[in-house]
């Protein structure tokens, strides 16, 4: 587990996380809203090599960014129930790193192999926890704990 006090710090957590990213690993981040899940993935893109602005996918669904790996940036709280509405597999598991918001609201057999990454507000900061489901995610996990 992770402690943020600030944005920066998140940021920072999402860099040690990124780092540690190889092509094809997804991650679910799950937060309330304004928890904190677009300023981690800022922290991933950023030790990707991505310099464009991270912005909330949330009216487009996905943002793709190009760097050391491509960043598929999704939310899908906009398509509920309707994961046909796009098409996931363009984006998981492929040559790059793909990084859900909301992704507990798709159906949990759309994804094989996912960390699932719980960002939680508390009185000083954040909390950041990580559920690993799969393999891969059992290794980056272990990858994560051993710094």
């Amino acid at each position: 587990m992770y402690y943020s006090r600030n944005e920066l710090e998140l940021i920072a957590i999402g860099e040690q996380i990124g780092k540690k990213l190889i092509a094809g690993d997804v991650l679910v981040l799950t937060g309330d809203l304004g928890a904190g899940k677009t300023t981690l993935t800022k922290g991933i893109a950023k030790s990707l090599g991505i310099s464009q602005m991270i912005k909330s996918p949330t009216y487009t669904i996905v943002r793709e960014y190009e760097g050391r790996l491509p960043l598929y940036h999704l939310d899908v709280y906009r398509i509920g129930d309707d994961p046909d509405s796009i098409d996931l597999d363009d984006f998981l598991y492929g040559a790059g790193v793909t990084v859900i918001e909301w992704g507990k609201l798709l159906s949990s057999d759309l994804l094989d192999d996912y960390l699932e990454v719980f960002i939680e507000r508390d009185i000083d900061g954040r909390q950041v926890r990580f559920d690993a489901h799969g393999t891969r995610s059992q290794e980056l996990l272990e990858d994560l704990q051993n710094g």
